[in-house]
């Protein structure tokens, strides 16, 4: 089984070597932005670091705009509508946690990120990073095992709760805690309808119909439409950890095959990401 520690090695196809360099370069991206947070920076202001960042490397379309969230924002707290979402005004304070959230175009290829960080010492927020590794095993495991999605999602809500935190990616629309992503064609203008561009929604879109036809969906949520095996493809994978006033995620691409062998069947497209990073020093610290 791949964990955070222990990487297969596998040669990737040209296509997968496009997606694993633009979520690399979405990351290269937070860990930048993340860096030059100080205190009384806005969410909005890091969210454009975050647009200005990319758009200096050549990223002209997004699944979506970069989002931000700093204190008891980043669980969420109080998120009724999905306005409440978007960046605002609300300040960063020492001790605060905060989370960079990006999903750029490069070259037709889409990722989608989510980067948790604090600024300044936050043992809460350190225990939720830590606690989100199990997350990632769970997933990958099940995922191999051919679980239906909503079975796995019930299994992460299940694990949350025996580590005694919330499950915050309930709050997202339609609950998912993943979505599809696919190549997206590359255009001279590329258009944004509330700050997700309008051709991966189309490609959203479009798997949503020929899914409903076939009896899968796009969305990994907790509802009857994602009450099926995994559906071969890419998938951004987010599990959201919410405890009172703090969250923490990772977000990433998990990759899913037809193949028979179970290392195969699926994999993350990458191991070399933070928090795979974080997880693995701590573990030769320990």
């Amino acid at each position: 089984m791949t964990s955070a520690g222990t990487a297969v090695t596998r040669e990737l196809t040209a296509e997968l070597r496009g997606f694993r360099d633009v979520q690399r370069l979405a990351y290269a991206c937070a860990e930048a932005v993340a860096a030059q947070l100080r205190p009384g920076v806005t969410e909005r202001e890091a969210a454009r670091m975050q647009r200005e960042w990319l758009y200096a490397r050549g990223v002209r379309d997004w699944f979506h705009r970069p989002f931000a969230w700093f204190g008891d924002r980043t669980a969420f707290v109080g998120f009724k509508v999905p306005l409440q979402f978007f960046p605002t005004n609300r300040r960063l304070e020492p001790g605060m946690p905060f989370i960079l959230d990006m999903a750029p175009v490069h070259r037709g290829h889409t990722a989608d990120v989510g980067y948790s960080g604090c600024l300044g010492l936050n043992p809460v927020h350190d225990k939720l990073l830590a606690d989100l590794r199990e997350h990632r095993e769970l997933i990958l495991r099940e995922v191999r095992e051919r679980r239906p999605l909503r079975e796995i999602y019930q299994d992460v809500d299940r694990l949350m709760v025996r580590q005694g935190y919330a499950n915050r990616h309930r709050a997202y629309p339609f609950g998912v805690i993943a979505h599809k992503i696919d190549r997206v064609k590359e255009r001279r203008w590329s258009p944004t309808l509330f700050g997700f561009g309008t051709q991966a929604l189309k490609g959203l879109a479009s798997d949503a119909l020929h899914g409903h036809r076939e009896g899968w969906s796009p969305l990994w949520s907790p509802y009857t439409f994602s009450d099926h095996p995994p559906r071969p493809g890419l998938w951004a994978v987010e599990p959201h950890l919410g405890f009172r006033g703090t969250g923490a995620k990772f977000e990433e691409i998990l990759v899913v095959t037809d193949s028979r062998d179970p290392e195969q069947s699926a994999f993350w497209l990458d191991d070399d990401l933070p928090h795979v990073r974080r997880w693995n020093e701590e573990g030769t610290a320990a």
